[in-house]
């Protein structure tokens, strides 16, 4: 018997058939497209993603002989994902990287209503957020919002279109409508936000105790499966990884190298004392908590700079960058791409990316060292916000490929990374929420020290590791002294740039 397991990333879907013992059997990947039809928009269609849900899991089924036992999913994170009464969408999904709603927020943040969210929610609203779509919705598409039904996030649009419930599991739920604490959605925010006129769009909140469905019969058909198999909802994509890297104690942490840069702590307790910034997200082990914070560019930003310097292969950039030193000769990079600027370690729509410290002297191995080092830095500072001293970086996505990478964050951290075993961790976190839900497994660490096997451990230089920390001190005074120049740059794009759509697919993610 085996399960098998979606993660529908943001840029591809993965299905994997696990059997009993954990082990990949097999592994399908498609590609889905991210639309950007105007500057800060960023969609996809839901009909595609499912599509691709249908194409994967198919060709997993027609090359296996194992008898399927149990279906369990995760999903990119946030974003609105709308459908009417008939359970059919209204329109294209909303990313949680789409930055249409920078305005709201900025205004949320000035009168302080992102502080007040966060002492209830422990997470620190941004653009992408349902919250903040729903309010662009309202003020500039009634007509969708009102002929919307409910405003799922991915995870509950396949849970849909797998057993025909409506639903959010806890982890999406929870920013920005949950009170963190009870796991239950919180009146004053929608109060807090103006948007009391939005609980009729809140699905049902599945949390650890009720994950599991039954695959409905249309369905069934169109997967090429039994009808009434279980289908277990897990925590979004951030939270499913932890799980399926085995960071689920506190003193333990893991990075995702993917769309997105998420650093997660699990902790024991809530705190939404401090700062605000990040999210506070229920993880999947029972009682639990992951503090995760999340960039808004990841190795997309790799991608990008890749075609930038003419590289097209995957590694090239990893072995560029090792040809020259650490520090890249005086030249700092500043990630900070996403058209929707940044949400953490702290929150501000205006912030760009920049490349500080070019010469004639610098070629394109020093920019490709700068670029992977400015990436590090960031995973730096997401750890170091969390306030926990982490034991052990656990590494994962598709930049955890590049042993130059691991071995990168490790001196610049100061921690040990480790890399596990499987090649879809966001899918074998799938699978251990499976696990716990059925009831095969008492508990997720007990999952977790049974079927998640460490590949490999990149140790820190301690020499290394001495000059990241002057370099790290660098790369944020540098920023500070830049970010005078975000609003200007914000003023500037607004007066001059042409309108009509930016057009294209967002750039690859290889590494």
């Amino acid at each position: 018997m085996a399960i098998l397991c979606v993660d529908a990333g943001t840029t591809m879907v993965k299905s994997v058939m696990f059997d009993d013992e954990g082990r990949e059997l097999r592994v399908a990947r498609l590609a889905t497209q991210v639309r950007r039809p105007r500057p800060g928009f960023s969609e996809q269609d839901m009909y595609g993603v499912w599509d691709a849900v249908v194409h994967t899991v198919r060709s997993i089924v027609h090359a296996s002989r194992e008898p399927v036992r149990m279906i369990a999913f995760t999903g990119q994170g946030d974003g609105c994902w709308l459908v009417g009464p008939d359970g059919r969408p209204t329109g294209p999904a909303i990313l949680w990287n789409d930055g249409r709603a920078a305005d709201i927020v900025d205004r949320w943040e000035a009168e302080g209503v992102l502080d007040d969210v966060f002492r209830i929610n422990g997470s620190h609203g941004f653009a992408g957020t349902s919250g903040a779509i729903l309010t662009w919705l309202h003020a500039n598409d009634r007509q969708r919002l009102d002929a919307s039904h409910k405003a799922l996030y991915c995870g509950g649009w396949l849970f849909l279109r797998l057993t025909g419930e409506y639903a959010a599991e806890e982890s999406d739920a929870a920013s920005p409508f949950l009170d963190i604490r009870t796991r239950a959605y919180a009146p004053e925010i929608l109060d807090l936000l103006g948007m009391p006129w939005a609980e009729r769009l809140l699905p049902g909140v599945r949390g650890d105790a009720e994950r599991i469905g039954q695959l409905q019969v249309t369905t069934a058909a169109e997967l090429r499966l039994p009808a009434g198999l279980p289908v277990v909802m897990a925590p979004f994509d951030i939270p499913a990884t932890a799980l399926g890297i085995g960071a689920v104690t506190p003193g333990q942490a893991c990075t995702v190298l993917g769309t997105t840069l998420s650093t997660g702590t699990p902790v024991a307790a809530v705190d939404t004392t401090g700062t605000p910034a990040g999210m506070t997200l229920p993880s999947g082990v029972p009682g639990g908590y992951l503090r995760s914070l999340a960039s808004m560019a990841g190795v997309e930003a790799i991608g990008w700079g890749m075609k930038l310097i003419g590289l097209d292969r995957p590694g090239w950039i990893s072995d560029l960058a090792q040809t020259t030193d650490p520090g890249a000769d005086g030249l700092f990079f500043h990630p900070y791409l996403s058209p929707a600027g940044e949400r953490a370690p702290f929150q501000d729509t205006r912030a760009r990316g920049s490349m500080s410290g070019l010469s004639f002297e610098h070629t394109r191995s020093h920019i490709a060292r700068a670029m992977l080092e400015g990436m590090s830095y960031v995973v730096r500072e997401c750890l170091e916000f969390t306030g926990t001293r982490a034991t052990e970086l656990r590494i994962t996505g598709g930049g955890a490929n590049s042993d130059f990478w691991c071995r990168l964050l490790a001196d610049i951290t100061g921690v040990p990374t480790m890399r596990s075993a499987d090649s879809e961790i966001g899918a074998k976190g799938a699978f251990v929420a499976a696990l716990v839900a059925s009831g095969a497994e008492p508990s997720v660490p007990a999952a977790v020290k049974r079927y998640v096997l460490p590949r490999d451990v990149f140790e820190p230089d301690e020499k290394r590791s001495a000059l990241y920390d002057e370099l790290y001190g660098d790369f944020l005074a540098i920023r500070e002294g830049i970010t005078n120049d975000w609003g200007r740059l914000a003023v500037s794009r607004a007066r001059h740039r042409p309108a009509g759509p930016v057009g294209g697919e967002d750039p690859g993610t290889a590494i």
